[in-house]
């Protein structure tokens, strides 16, 4: 679905992406991963179209993404961020539907897509007519993904979808999405620091270190066949906390 050739983008003396080369599949969930400033939010954005790289060439379907065509691939992009990222002056109802009605969508189709997806994403239907702030971080969350899949897109783009959750809530939200994601079979393009995360979701986990891909793969390929000493120490500190954890040290 995406190719990137050759893709860096700097900003001032910061290097966020350095010559990625790089191919999403159709169907499947990529997962970008690394430590912070390593280029992973950057790249997404790329592909999105929200940021033009310096060099390179961004394809989606075979389509250059460039200022031409990047707004209206968008539309077939959903994409959801940490916190959700609604308008706090609109209703739920009103931030899911905003870009339908903007489009000129019928307003029956519009409140019958609504309901579906409120369904699918487990959001009580009562929470559509309150504003965000009268909703939980979760039901912010199911809101802006029911606002991501409102116009059918193609691909699904989630950048740290789950940050700002408490552990509980963010565990429900992780099971639902991953039964939503294999339901629709949809491409899902998804950000995340915690590598737990991102091998309970991701079909193929991209590890990235300033600005370049260190791995790809399944994450059993990151446990027992890493590329490099820093994968291997990238996925032990996170074990290493885990393990604390459940050894209450």
């Amino acid at each position: 679905m995406f190719e990137l050739e050759k893709v860096s983008k700097r900003f001032n003396s910061l290097t966020a992406l350095d010559d990625v080369d790089l191919i999403i599949p159709n169907g499947r969930t990529t997962v970008f991963i690394g430590p912070s400033g390593c280029g992973k939010s950057t790249l997404i954005r790329v592909l999105m179209g929200l940021i033009e790289p310096d060099h390179g060439v961004v394809r989606y379907e075979g389509a250059p993404v460039n200022a031409g065509s990047a707004m209206q691939l968008r539309r077939r992009m959903g994409y959801v961020i940490q916190g959700g990222g609604l308008f706090p002056h609109l209703t739920a109802r009103g931030n899911a539907t905003l870009m339908a009605r903007y489009l000129g969508h019928p307003t029956e189709d519009i409140y019958h897509r609504v309901d579906e997806l409120a369904e699918l994403t487990h959001l009580p239907s009562d929470a559509l007519d309150r504003y965000p702030a009268q909703l939980s971080g979760g039901q912010r969350q199911r809101v802006a993904l029911v606002r991501a899949l409102m116009l059918e897109p193609d691909v699904l783009m989630l950048d740290e979808p789950f940050g700002a959750l408490d552990p509980i809530v963010r565990y429900q939200l992780q099971t639902h999405l991953r039964d939503i994601f294999r339901g629709l079979g949809k491409t899902v393009v998804m950000v995340t620091h915690d590598i737990g995360e991102a091998g309970f979701f991701g079909d193929d986990i991209v590890l990235l270190r300033e600005g370049r891909i260190v791995q790809r793969g399944p994450i059993r390929d990151f446990v027992d066949r890493p590329s490099e000493p820093f994968v291997e120490h990238f996925i032990s500190a996170q074990r290493t906390l885990i393990d604390s954890l459940e050894d209450g040290t």
